[in-house]
């Protein structure tokens, strides 16, 4: 491995928050003369020094396009690039390389995997998906539903916001086709028993569609042992770049699939006679990648595979611990969604008080949290609510922090009484 190669880190470092919070340099601002308490994480987590160096790194020393370079930099640029699709194989078990594809993110990844089955679907088949599902995962499937006859039905949840067992056995029958369900809901928090709701699926032949988007920034997939036949996700909500997302693939169901896009790289032989593509991966990823953005995303999962992850997500389970107890005493407030297996997310709502004015109002004080309907109408109609506020916790994120956003809301409530 030469000088300027992407080499992963292998040290396990200790937990220490104040020491984390260090690597990532936009939690030392103020904002409107506040520290800035950044609990918006579900949408989008910050990003380590170590990603910003990787990125800057690979433009000021070794940017080329990949893959066909008769050159030095085009030889570096691409062994980068490839090392990314390894990092990522290796993070979520994969068995190879051929089956990480590169796309924009979680959402086109869905929709790559939407209108690769399209071609399987008839009229009368159903897709199942869930009330929690983000619109990422629900849009797609409406959309090829629409052109092939097929259905698309819910599974319903319950009122503590987890997927309602009994409505997915009911559901699944000689009809269904599809599974494609989220491994932890962007509003709830809820870690969905998917292990268990894909051995079920395979028992009557249904292929299965795993969004890991609010999933992989709390903890590692395992592909293979989930036996999903695909798995998608962001880089940016694991603390990586914006604008590259991975979907993982069983290699022979990618194969019979057709390309979703035409263009360079994923091209074998052209001619106005005939064109056949490229082989696993290359198949599925038309045009220039983002190569930095995938050079980034490795330095995301190496920064993360730097620490325990037990003690990573231990410390988040904390964050969630404490922030149930202090938002449980204000008065009037209703938190959406109290499964017992949970990411760190809390949805609420606090009578008499607009989520959008919460929002404005906590960011006066420098804390910055999510509200509005979360890309999750569905959700929010069985709910009964407009919307909600959402806080979302990253492990850089504090108990001190907490109180703040509890004393925040208190202080919103004192406004407005």
């Amino acid at each position: 491995m030469n000088d300027l190669s992407m080499a992963s880190n292998t040290e396990t470092k200790a937990f220490d928050v104040e020491s984390i919070r260090r690597d990532f340099p936009i939690l030392a601002q103020q904002i409107n003369g506040k520290p800035l308490v950044y609990l918006d994480n579900g949408a989008s987590a910050q990003k380590p020094v170590s990603v910003l160096d990787a990125m800057d790194r690979y433009y000021r020393e070794m940017h080329s396009n990949v893959h066909r370079g008769a050159h030095t930099l085009g030889d570096r640029a691409t062994a980068a690039f490839e090392g990314a699709r390894e990092t990522v194989r290796s993070f979520i078990n994969a068995p190879s390389t051929r089956e990480i594809i590169w796309t924009r993110g979680t959402t086109e990844a869905i929709n790559l995997v939407a209108n690769g089955l399209a071609p399987r679907l008839k009229e009368g088949d159903e897709i199942l998906v869930s009330h929690m599902e983000h619109h990422a995962n629900i849009v797609p499937w409406q959309m090829v539903a629409e052109r092939t006859g097929a259905k698309v039905v819910p599974v319903q949840v319950t009122p503590e916001g987890e997927l309602d067992l009994d409505s997915f056995s009911n559901l699944m029958n000689d009809r269904t086709r599809i599974l494609a369900i989220t491994h932890a809901s962007n509003v709830l928090g809820t870690i969905n028993p998917v292990a268990d709701l894909i051995r079920q699926a395979k028992q009557q032949g249904v292929l299965t569609v795993i969004d890991g988007a609010q999933a992989v920034p709390h903890f590692k997939p395992d592909v293979q042992a989930l036996d999903c036949d695909f798995y998608a996700f962001s880089s940016h909500k694991m603390f990586g770049p914006t604008g590259i997302g991975v979907l993982y693939g069983r290699a022979e169901l990618l194969e019979q699939m057709p390309p979703y896009q035409g263009g360079g790289e994923m091209i074998e032989r052209v001619s106005f006679e005939r064109t056949t593509w490229n082989e696993l991966p290359y198949k599925f990823e038309a045009g220039t990648p983002a190569i930095a953005e995938a050079v980034g995303l490795a330095a995301a999962i190496d920064y993360l595979n730097s620490f325990d992850h037990t003690a990573l997500e231990a410390a988040e389970q904390a964050l969630l611990t404490r922030a149930n107890q202090l938002l449980e005493t204000v008065p009037g407030m209703d938190i959406i969604g109290t499964a017992k297996n949970k990411v760190p997310v809390i949805s609420f709502k606090i009578a008499g008080l607009h989520p959008s004015d919460i929002g404005t109002l906590l960011d006066q004080q420098g804390i910055a949290i999510r509200t509005g309907h979360h890309c999750a109408m569905p959700l929010m109609d069985f709910y009964g609510v407009p919307g909600t506020a959402r806080a979302s916790f990253a492990f850089y994120n504090t108990l001190e922090e907490v109180e703040k956003l509890f004393t925040g809301l208190q202080k919103i409530q004192r406004l407005f009484t």
